[in-house]
């Protein structure tokens, strides 16, 4: 296949940045996304012009770090699948398909494509550690957890952490994320001890990073690769309206 991309480069943060298009040809169906961009990248080498900057890691939709929005949509629109898993035989010859980098105040781009993604580690870093010593690696039977919740914590668990919620948000809003990794620890007996103030210090990471609020479109749902569920930012939501009355509860005793 013959395309004409139109691409997002951005020298640097301060850079006001501009779409430039660019020729894809002779591109196989069968090559991923990414081997797409490896290739005119390729091309650009070979010319001596700079490369187009993009995050990837493992491209095998594990590590959620090869965000773009492809055509409009996070990850390229198609469902459950992440840009490195988005093969070119969803496309068709002569196609014009535009692409840019996540577009939200907590992820400022570094480079064309590349955003700076350490909003989500700090939010991450804000729920801290369970104080539980689970010292070496226990039998599977070891700690009893309902089949129920551990399907439901192993729902919110299969979160990478890509931000596709955030970019496909028109509030760039991080519920989805934080309430999947909120989710995890509080349906697991592991999570217990420290599941009120976890949330607390979450969501108030959340909020201090610039993410905007939910309205309830789930369009993260719609663009997440891993179809992680809105209602895991409902249990947040509760546990969130419980953990705030028992945290003022806890101060005003004080």
């Amino acid at each position: 296949m013959d395309l004409e991309l139109h691409v997002w480069r951005q020298k640097n943060g301060q850079d006001t940045g501009k779409m430039v298009q660019y020729q894809a040809k002779n591109v196989s169906p069968d090559s991923s996304f990414l081997e797409m961009m490896d290739q005119v990248n390729e091309e650009l080498v070979g010319k001596g012009e700079d490369p187009i900057a993009f995050d990837h890691d493992c491209r095998e939709g594990i590590c959620g770090t090869c965000s773009m929005v492809i055509n409009g949509k996070a990850h390229g629109g198609q469902k459950g699948t992440t840009t490195c898993q988005l093969h070119m035989r969803k496309f068709k010859n002569g196609d014009k398909i535009y692409i840019e980098p996540w577009r939200a105040k907590g992820f400022p781009v570094l480079k064309d494509l590349v955003v700076n993604r350490g909003a989500f580690d700090r939010i991450i870093a804000a729920g801290g550690f369970v104080s539980v010593n689970t010292g070496g690696v226990p039998d599977a039977n070891a700690i009893p957890v309902p089949k129920e919740k551990a399907d439901v914590a192993m729902d919110a668990a299969e979160c990478i952490a890509c931000g596709a919620c955030v970019a496909a948000c028109k509030n760039a809003s991080a519920m989805l994320f934080v309430a999947a990794k909120v989710s995890h620890l509080a349906n697991l007996p592991q999570g217990q001890p420290e599941r009120m103030q976890r949330v607390l210090n979450m969501v108030e990471q959340m909020d201090a990073e610039g993410f905007g609020n939910c309205t309830n479109y789930f369009e993260c749902e719609a663009a997440c690769p891993k179809s992680i569920s809105v209602k895991f930012i409902a249990q947040m939501n509760r546990d969130y309206l419980k953990a705030s009355l028992t945290h003022e509860k806890a101060v005003a005793k004080e």
